[in-house]
Formats: C-alpha cells, structure tokens, sequence
C-alpha cells in the first residue's frame, strides 16, 4: 500500500451492510480549511487510479489546477473490480417489469437501495472521516461512474448540499429515467432552500452513443433541462471522443479533478 493510503471496513448503521473503504490522505499539510474530499464510488476499481492522477497533477497546482485533496473510495470486501453489491446500493426501487432486460436474459440482483446507500455516506462515512482528518465541508465532491454515476445524479437530486460537486459519468439513467422526471421540480424546491454553489459534470463517452439505453441522449438531456430550468447548477456536458463505457474512465477522472478542485487553486496575481 502507498504512503498516506488506508483501507477499512465499515459496517452500515442502517441496513447492516459492509464496505470496504479506501482512503489516500496528501503528504502535504492540510491548509487552513482543511482537504478537500473526494467521495468515489466503484473504488475497487478505480482508486488507484485516481489516488495517481491527483498526487501526479497536485505537485503543480498553479498550472494542472488540481490540489492535493482527500479520496475516500467506497468499495466492497472483494478482490473483483466490481461487486453486484453496486446493483442494490446504487438503484431506486423500480417495478422489474420496467428494468432494462440483462444482456445474458438472467435477472438482476437485489436493487433499490439508494436511500440506505445515502444515509450510510451522510451518517456513518463522512462523520468518520471528519474524525480522522481535518476536512474542508465546503469542499466535497461525489464521483460515480455507470451506475455509480446514477447513484450520484439520485444524490444531487434528492440531497443537493450533500456535496458542493458532482461527477456522473456514463450515468445508467433508463435505470430510473421515469423518476428524475417526476422529482425535477421537487429538486428545484430544495436548491431554493439552500445557500451554496452546486457544480454537476456529466461525462459519456463517444462510442457510448450508439448503446440502446440512449446513455448519452439521456445525460445531454438532462444537462439541458437543468440550464434551461434556471437552475443555478453550474452544469458542464463532456462526450470524449473515441472512448467507450470503460475507456471513458481515465479521461473523465482527469476534466474531473480540475472541474472539482479548481475553486481551491490560489490565484496568481
């Protein structure tokens, strides 16, 4: 394990469930506000190279725009890149009759366990990590890649200023396509409650286009209507060109970590 990395498990206070947490702290002093904070979800497969790209880019922030920050990466006990664990905690509950039919014909596993998912995150993790490192709370974002990235749009839409910053990337919306729809306005009521500033970037990739979820359609559409609506998010659409599903990850942790981290990077006069 690198220097300034940690792993430990952690057993839901709601729903009895356990995850595998990662963590990868900077070597560098927290400045006074304390780290930013990086959330991941999928860690297994994608700590390391996100923990790489931000201790690589952070050694010049004035010019990478990227500071050291702290990576939290919320995994499973498993040696896999992904668990179907990512099935129940990262869906609403959904009739099956309206689920996308698998592509081996088998059926799904458990899902509809956003809200529990949530919970644990707000209740359990960040409270943890809060204990364990001096944090900026104003600096928080959320990353979620697939159906993480569906995961991370149900979070922004049903506990805006959980996060200040949301990353969904190929984000599985036909999972839940009928209730983004259906919670837009109550979403909007609940940004007008708040005081803060929300930034959303949605990534696909090009190759993605031609999926018969509409993958991309559907994130461009709802990076649409959140600008047209007025919403107050800043929200940024990014289609990588020749990169597929798995491809696009590499490119999308990289515009990422500016797009997140850049508020913090001290101007030069």
């Amino acid at each position: 394990m690198k220097t300034g990395t940690q792993q430990f498990l952690m057993e839901s206070s709601t729903g009895k469930r356990e995850y595998q947490i990662f963590v990868s702290k900077p070597l560098e002093e927290p400045p006074p506000s304390g780290y930013p904070v990086i959330y991941l979800l999928d860690a297994n497969s994608v700590f390391g190279t996100m923990v790489e790209a931000v201790r690589l880019q952070s050694r010049r922030p004035e010019k990478s725009g990227v500071v050291p920050a702290i990576i939290v990466g919320i995994g499973y006990a498993t040696n896999a890149p992904f668990s179907s664990e990512r099935y129940y905690d990262f869906t609403l509950p959904v009739a099956v009759s309206e689920l996308p039919v698998r592509p081996d014909g088998s059926p799904w596993p458990s899902h509809g366990g956003a809200e529990n998912f949530l919970k644990f995150i707000e209740e359990d993790l960040k409270p943890e990590i809060g204990k364990r490192f001096k944090v900026d709370h104003n600096s928080q974002t959320l990353f979620g890649h697939s159906l993480g990235g569906l995961f991370t749009l149900y979070v922004l839409f049903e506990n805006p200023y959980a996060f200040q910053t949301y990353i969904a990337g190929s984000p599985s919306l036909h999972w839940n396509k009928k209730w983004f729809r259906e919670e837009e306005d109550s979403f909007l009521f609940r940004l007008n409650q708040g005081n803060g500033h929300i930034s959303l970037m949605l990534g696909v990739g090009e190759l993605e286009g031609t999926h018969k979820s509409g993958m991309n359609e559907n994130a461009l559409e709802l990076s649409k209507r959140l600008s047209l609506k007025d919403s107050g998010v800043n929200v940024q659409f990014k289609e990588f060109e020749g990169e597929g599903h798995l491809s696009v990850l590499p490119p999308l942790i990289n515009r990422a970590l500016r797009f997140a981290l850049k508020r913090n990077v001290p101007c030069k006069e």
